[in-house]
């Protein structure tokens, strides 16, 4: 396709687009949570410890974050349908691997071929639907927002009812039969929607990003299970931050950047993207110890665990699209504020939750929690890549979803490590040992409330009088 050749839709062509992508993000984003219900049942399956166990999730992030900057390149290179089919195709050969009677490395492996597909599925489907609708994106990015952000919340209440009836391999047949729907229907539906032209790749500034997301992640991540100064913690750690520095400087020398890094002098985008890592940095740590909290310290089932997600649920489904209509109207500061509270609040309930509190108590401060990820996560999006620039879309919403994604599980790493070594201390101070879990599980949702407060500030300090943002 030229650099201009552009296919027009029709409204009913479109809506079919928009159905599509919807159920491939659906399918993909249940991979993203739903582990966290399953992964007791899991880790006793293959008999591994739970800090290895962890990386099937956070694992999963990390490599969604290393790919997410080869897919500026991938989009403005190679034709859209192509392109979404081949995502489409990764996610589920991951998937059939995940499936197989292998051991916990290859699993793994799967896990990271299902991330690269996801990746770019994700990619494409926010760069697509802002160009297609191009008049009324807050409200359709509400809806889609419906999909990535209320399927997280349901996944764990679902993987805990088809885990406790069929096995944990069953979450993935069911996403498997829905991937394959949706690429069949993709092959029908699906057009050359965004604009391509011819570039050359960039094989070093990839290397480069690589190392860098993936160097600090790593280190990150081994906190939880080694000392700070321990090789596995601080070689990583320096390896990617220096090349974190080498590939933002590559980018500035390049006249066509592998991921244009300019964008990030505009004031709104780049606080749309402290915004996104500081939600995910706190969201995906607390998706993973809300199921800890209802199996392994109330001793419930994992149905349990997913039902006491299942009101935060409905109040996200409510909200995404509200959201998005509201983010049309208004601006971003008013769902940030809003946002940004609930979320604060909801850790800090956590925080102090008593160890006699029953479980419908933490359903309540999830419904909280879920409520400031629908005010937040699409909205910062659409904010950010519409205070880029349309030329730019491809290159910001892949710089964004990056840096929120390597923010999700550094999050989730760091605190499943706290929880543990909290809880490990506690025990062996001569507290009990659900007293211990409880107390190492408090303080670690502290922590989370504490991440989240600059949540409130950013829009009480950084937005006020700004007229572009309402």
């Amino acid at each position: 396709m030229s650099n201009s050749q552009q296919i027009s839709l029709s409204n009913r062509r479109r809506a079919l687009v928009f159905a599509n992508i919807m159920l491939s993000c659906i399918a993909t984003t249940i991979m993203a949570t739903a582990l966290t219900t399953a992964l007791p049942p899991i880790v006793a399956d293959l008999h591994v410890t739970m800090q290895t166990g962890q990386w099937l999730t956070s694992g999963y992030s990390l490599a969604m974050g290393i790919v997410m900057p080869l897919t500026a390149f991938l989009i403005t290179r190679f034709p859209t349908k192509p392109l979404y089919l081949a995502g489409a195709a990764l996610f589920i050969v991951g998937s059939l691997v995940c499936v197989a009677p292998v051991p916990f490395a290859v699993i793994m492996v799967g896990r990271v071929i299902q991330a690269c597909g996801n990746g770019l599925l994700m990619s494409m489907a926010q760069v697509v639907l802002m160009t297609i609708y191009p008049d009324n994106r807050g409200t359709i990015m509400g809806w889609y927002g419906l999909a990535v952000g209320v399927t997280p919340v349901i996944a764990p209440t679902l993987s805990g009812l088809m885990v406790d009836a069929f096995g944990w391999r069953s979450v993935f047949y069911l996403v498997i039969a829905v991937m394959a729907v949706s690429l069949a229907a993709a092959c029908v539906v699906f057009g050359d929607v965004l604009e391509t032209s011819r570039r050359s790749f960039d094989v070093l500034s990839f290397a480069v990003s690589v190392v860098a997301f993936g160097g600090v992640t790593l280190g990150v991540g081994n906190i939880g299970t080694t000392p700070f100064v321990s090789v596995s913690v601080l070689l990583p750690l320096a390896l990617g931050v220096a090349a974190s520095v080498w590939f933002v400087l590559l980018q500035l020398r390049r006249e066509r950047p592998f991921l244009d890094v300019r964008i990030l002098r505009d004031r709104g985008f780049a606080l749309s993207v402290i915004g996104s890592m500081l939600l995910y940095f706190a969201m995906m740590g607390s998706s993973v110890m809300l199921p800890l909290y209802v199996q392994t310290i109330k001793g419930g089932s994992a149905s349990m665990a997913g039902l006491v997600s299942l009101p935060g649920s409905l109040a996200m489904a409510v909200i995404s699209p509200m959201a998005g209509r509201l983010y049309d109207r208004f601006g971003i500061r008013r769902l940030f504020l809003i946002g940004g509270v609930c979320l604060t609040a909801s850790n800090l309930c956590m925080g102090v939750l008593p160890l006699s509190a029953p479980v419908w108590v933490a359903a309540a401060i999830n419904v909280a929690r879920s409520l400031a990820i629908g005010c937040l996560m699409m909205p910062l999006v659409t904010w950010g890549t519409t205070c880029a620039g349309e030329g730019r879309l491809a290159d910001a919403n892949a710089l964004l979803t990056a840096l929120r994604t390597i923010a999700g599980a550094i999050g989730q790493a760091v605190f499943v490590g706290m929880m543990t070594a909290l809880a490990a201390s506690a025990h062996a101070g001569g507290m009990g040992l659900a007293a211990a879990d409880m107390h190492g599980l408090n303080l670690t949702f502290l922590a989370m409330g504490v991440c989240a407060v600059p949540l409130v500030v950013i829009p009480l300090a950084c937005l006020r009088g700004d007229r572009t943002v309402r």
